[in-house]
């Protein structure tokens, strides 16, 4: 199944925007086509990392998947469309990870989960909350703190030994991605998804913004106010870094014309 990719202007990155339906419906088939495959998603965070590391860029390319996640990427990629072309509500096409987690319930043939990442109460409450959104689904989790590469192969050898259907991988970006491309050979064949810090979120421990917030595009204020040490370089640094990536990029072309 191949999914068409769409240009997101200015960035200069490519996405696949999707409803939670349209998700849920994707998942289906992949698992009943069996076989590895990658969903990912696109912020300014990934974004900039896309710019600036070129295995993180190869990673994304190959993925079948790239969700539109940040507020940022999905109105600019809107600024693509006419009013009129069948789309469905704008914010409708922005899916972070805590947006299509709560549907999975929706996807057929789905009945085995493995979730890695986060500490251990909180991988343990992520998977408790996944058997009540699939009722029926066999759910297994692995906590990924203190990750090094000893912990990287045991996650490989239980991975191999469960031989789940979808795997929810919540390492933070860049390392998710990182352990994916690195690990493609050895891994057994399921839908990866990664989902930075949703374990947390969808278990609790991690205070979830309100979605109406989240719809208003405003969620990077919510996580500042509640983790200012950790959100407040993404938020008033990373711009920066990014725009400077992103000049780079068009200086040659710039020069190049008459």
């Amino acid at each position: 199944m191949t999914l068409e990719r769409q240009s997101v202007p200015f960035l200069d990155v490519d996405a696949t925007p999707l409803t939670v339906s349209q998700l849920t419906a994707v998942l289906g088939t992949f698992v009943a086509e069996g076989g590895t495959r990658f969903v990912v998603g696109h912020n300014l965070h990934s974004v900039t990392l896309l710019h600036s590391e070129p295995t993180f860029r190869s990673f994304y390319a190959n993925a079948d998947v790239v969700l539109i996640d940040g507020a940022p990427v999905l109105w600019l990629w809107a600024k693509t469309g006419e009013e009129d072309d069948g789309r469905a509500p704008v914010m409708d096409y922005r899916l972070g990870s805590t947006d299509w987690i709560p549907a999975l319930g929706n996807v057929q043939g789905l009945e085995r989960i493995a979730v890695i990442g986060a500490g251990s109460v909180a991988n343990a409450g992520a998977v408790a909350k996944l058997q009540q959104i699939v009722p029926g689904a066999r759910v297994d989790g692995m906590p990924g703190e203190g990750w090094n590469c000893d912990v990287e192969e045991t996650a490989v050898e239980w991975l191999s030994r469960l031989r789940p259907q979808l795997v929810l991988l919540g390492l933070g970006m860049p390392l998710q991605e990182q352990v994916l491309a690195r690990r493609l050979a050895a891994l057994p064949p399921a839908v990866y998804c990664t989902v930075g810090g949703a374990i947390e979120q969808i278990a609790g421990v991690q205070k979830l913004a309100p979605r109406w917030i989240g719809r208003l595009g405003l969620e990077w204020a919510w996580r500042l106010m509640l983790h200012p040490q950790r959100v407040a370089y993404r938020v008033f640094g990373e711009p920066w870094v990014l725009l400077g990536l992103l000049l780079r990029r068009r200086l040659p072309q710039l020069r190049r014309q008459p």
